[in-house]
């Protein structure tokens, strides 16, 4: 056989062997996760659970890669839309996104999903049906569990604050949401003194809002609410300030290591937690069966949980607030 006919049969059996790739649907997937910030310890879960699922599934022989991008701050709606527009050029299999705004990632992800790139969104709604599923907490629950938390610990009297976090983020409104509706519901006898400030993307804007609300509320205040990681950390940085980190009850969101010291050291009387690393691993998996053809649900509930000084080192919570980021992050 000459050397032209070695070439030609090789040719034939190379495309055979891809279109048998093809066929089999076992090709490798690239998939974007796209959080809505990469600095506070809560994308470091998700991110971890992402890289997680990929490893699996790589193991099982389904090759998945993680592309990891998001805006630095929890507030640059322009950066993420550019990073979703970004990762559709480039043509990534399927998407996994944390919309900042419940509004204004709709566009980019309905293109998205008319060139051919699928999402799933995590954490946060986004207002359209043009995506995979949804996989998140159940945000007005855990606002509800915060509100009792806090009704319970004033027994049912005294006056309280909600320090929101920021506008059109549907994951922390729906949290609000369920404090405020609950604290109204159950606890009559608790006067909301203020609900209507925001404390930005960062710890430091928050402890700002936070400083200005203890300026005017401080004096005869009782109770704290506050949704979120940084808005969290925030409040509680103004409290110790003054010296009332433990006297005003704090209850809050999310599980970095400064609020469990905090938490500990009963400077926070309850933390309300996700699981993100559950959540970024569901998130991957639920878009990687899409992508194979198989059923996924529209909804899935990734838990949410109460953590109090009492229980914090109990086995069950130690599982969800200290995941094995390092494991799966170089560096985590």
């Amino acid at each position: 056989m000459t050397r032209r006919s070695l070439i030609a049969v090789a040719v034939v059996a190379l495309l055979a062997a891809c279109s048998k790739s093809a066929d089999s649907g076992k090709g490798p997937l690239t998939i974007a996760v796209i959080p809505k910030g990469t600095t506070h310890e809560f994308w470091k879960s998700i991110h971890a659970g992402a890289e997680q699922a990929a490893r699996e599934l790589s193991a099982q022989g389904d090759s998945v890669v993680i592309i990891w991008k998001g805006p630095i701050r929890e507030d640059d709606r322009e950066q993420q839309v550019q990073v979703v527009e970004g990762f559709v050029s480039q043509g990534v299999k399927g998407m996994v996104l944390a919309p900042l705004d419940r509004q204004a990632l709709v566009r980019p992800v309905e293109e998205a999903q008319r060139a051919g790139v699928p999402t799933v969104v995590i954490d946060s709604r986004l207002d359209t049906d043009s995506i995979v599923g949804y996989v998140a907490t159940d945000n007005l629950k855990g606002g509800q569990l915060a509100a009792d938390r806090l009704g319970e610990l004033l027994g049912g009297k005294g006056k309280v604050l909600v320090l929101r976090y920021q506008e059109g983020s549907a994951s922390t409104m729906e949290r609000e949401r369920g404090f405020l509706e609950e604290l109204k519901a159950k606890y009559p006898g608790i006067t909301l003194v203020s609900s209507d400030q925001y404390s930005g993307p960062t710890r430091e804007t928050a402890k700002r809002a936070a400083e200005n609300l203890l300026n005017r509320f401080g004096a005869d205040l009782q109770g704290i609410f506050t949704p979120n990681e940084s808005s969290t950390i925030g409040m509680l940085l103004a409290l110790q300030d003054i010296g009332k980190a433990g006297s005003v009850r704090l209850v809050g969101f999310d599980a970095g290591q400064t609020l469990l010291t905090a938490l500990r050291a009963k400077q926070i009387q309850g933390l309300v937690v996700q699981n993100p690393m559950r959540m970024g691993y569901l998130g991957v998996k639920t878009m990687v069966d899409h992508l194979r053809g198989r059923p996924v649900s529209k909804l899935v509930d990734t838990g949410v949980m109460l953590v109090t000084p009492e229980n914090v080192d109990s086995a069950q919570v130690q599982q969800v607030v200290s995941p094995p980021i390092a494991k799966y992050l170089p560096g985590g």
